[in-house]
């Protein structure tokens, strides 16, 4: 008769199999965790750049939307073009708007150190918006970079130059073009890119302000 005896798992064979599995579980979490890391860490990478990337765009739109608005100088009861462009300070009047409702709106857009680029958005009515910039809530756009503006003069041989300065007030108009070179500051050169503009300005001239005859270029 023969002796019929089922084999089993002796106590030190489970707890060898359940130390095992809890080891290739610790293994596993690990691993999932590095890599989930590794994947926020892309994606906050690839947020900040696609937020760069719409930034410049909406500024683009903005500059080749450049209106030649003009408003009253109640100290000289003149008619004067709302432009204002430095080498690292850009203030005009736009027919795009970030916000739902389409209008006039002024942008104005500058370098603040150790800190980045900042806009200041505010409606364009029939004045001089100055003091309405002044009172605006300023946003930061694009953070550890600065700003050089460039601005698109054509002389009278039809000769065009870059100039680092135009004042609507005095050319009567607005520049053919603005370029834009937003730099990464010295300690973020090696994770932030250079980016430019290039914007052509379609609507540059009043329809019944006439530009001044510029010779100084």
């Amino acid at each position: 008769m023969e002796n019929n005896k089922q084999a089993g798992f002796t106590l030190v064979e489970i707890i060898l199999s359940l130390g095992l599995t809890a080891l290739l579980l610790g293994l596993l979490s690990s691993g999932v965790y590095i890599v989930a890391d590794d994947w926020n860490r892309n994606s906050d990478v690839l947020d900040k750049s696609l937020d760069q990337s719409l930034a410049v765009l909406q500024i683009d739109r903005a500059l080749q939307g450049a209106f030649p608005h003009s408003y009253t100088n109640f100290e000289t009861l003149g008619r004067e073009i709302y432009f204002h462009g430095e080498d690292d300070y850009i203030s005009f009047v736009s027919v795009v708007s970030p916000q739902r409702s389409p209008g006039l709106t002024v942008w104005e857009m500058y370098s603040v150190a150790d800190e980045g680029v900042y806009l200041s958005l505010v409606p364009a009515f029939s004045d001089d918006p100055t003091e309405r910039l002044s009172e605006s809530e300023p946003i930061l756009v694009l953070e550890n970079y600065r700003a050089e503006f460039s601005y698109l003069y054509q002389d009278l041989n039809e000769n065009k130059l870059w100039i680092d300065e135009w004042l609507g007030e005095e050319e009567l108009s607005l520049p053919l073009a603005v370029y834009v070179h937003f730099v990464p500051e010295r300690d973020f050169q090696d994770v932030n890119e250079e980016l430019e503009i290039v914007a052509r300005i379609k609507n540059n001239q009043h329809r019944s302000i006439r530009p001044t005859t510029n010779t100084g270029f």
